[in-house]
């Protein structure tokens, strides 16, 4: 067997020995940025005992506790309608009228060329002036789920659209109109192909509550700006920020070990064949039959025996 494809040949050892180089100088420069960057957090002071002082209260940590929820709050009223948006406009992208077709490629194109702080400024700045106001977790949720929800509608459809045609054909050979088709056959396909792509903007998604700040919502980023700006916590914003940082880690962290569960599952059971009457008694049958069966002929054949 020939140890290179059409994509990819196998590395001689001189490719090797220059990879190994590369990947050694790769690590010693990031451990030394990380060097770098923790010693001038050091020789500034920022990580005396000073700066750090302001945790040591539990008032700090409930407030940050708080913002954590309410960062959840916003991602997961988002993500939930960002799926169901995303399913609605792909749908509407994928339907065989023109006058279906187009108003949706419309809002899909527009959705995702508007960027989401635009979104929100809108929502939150603008609508009052024409008489409209609207709380800022109600303008972070739906900005970002115009936005995601957009992005999504793309990843489903790019999804479905990857299947093999014989898919479609042998739903509609078996009777089942568009409807059927795109919910029996098409759609579980596509997301079991596309989840990790799908997994991907939801982290996107949690992350940019974040952007909430910017309109006053009280969420992570926001906590750690106003608890980084009280002088008389000796103005602790890089602490801060550290914090809040590790705590965003942590939630994506959680978000992607629970998506990939669940991508794994959905795989496994993909994968599974469902065999009708598996509890059922086996029929007796006879020796002729069982070698029949053991030869893997279709027929009896008395050369067989």
């Amino acid at each position: 067997m020939s140890d290179s494809s059409v994509l990819y040949d196998v590395p001689g050892p001189r490719a090797i020995a220059r990879n190994r180089v590369l990947g050694v100088l790769t690590v010693l420069v990031v451990v030394a940025v990380l060097g770098w960057l923790i010693w001038r957090l050091w020789d500034t002071g920022q990580l005396s005992a000073e700066k750090w002082y302001a945790f040591t209260f539990t008032n700090v940590w409930v407030q940050f506790g708080l913002a954590t929820l309410r960062t959840l709050a916003a991602f997961g009223a988002a993500a939930v309608g960002a799926l169901i948006l995303g399913f609605v406009l792909a749908i509407g992208r994928m339907s065989d009228h023109a006058w279906v077709r187009w108003p949706f490629t419309v809002v899909v194109e527009f959705f995702r060329a508007v960027p989401v702080l635009v979104f929100m400024f809108l929502l939150y700045y603008g609508l009052p002036v024409i008489g409209v106001k609207m709380s800022p977790y109600w303008a972070v949720v739906i900005a970002l789920v115009a936005y995601n929800g957009s992005v999504l509608a793309e990843v489903i459809r790019a999804g479905v659209e990857s299947l093999p045609r014989g898919q479609r054909e042998a739903g509609y050979a078996i009777g089942l109109r568009k409807a059927g088709v795109m919910r029996l056959i098409l759609m579980p396909q596509a997301i079991r192909a596309m989840m990790p792509v799908i997994i991907a903007q939801l982290v996107v998604t949690l992350k940019d509550t974040a952007l909430g700040f910017i309109i006053t919502y009280p969420e992570l980023l926001f906590t750690a700006k106003s608890l980084g700006s009280q002088s008389q916590l000796d103005s602790p914003i890089i602490p801060a920020t550290i914090v809040a940082g590790a705590i965003y880690i942590t939630l994506c962290l959680i978000l992607s070990f629970v998506a990939n569960t669940v991508e794994k599952r959905l795989r496994s059971d993909a994968r599974t064949p469902r065999v009708a009457n598996a509890n059922q008694p086996t029929q007796e049958i006879t020796d002729t039959e069982l070698i029949i069966a053991q030869k893997g002929a279709g027929k009896y054949d008395s050369t067989s025996l």
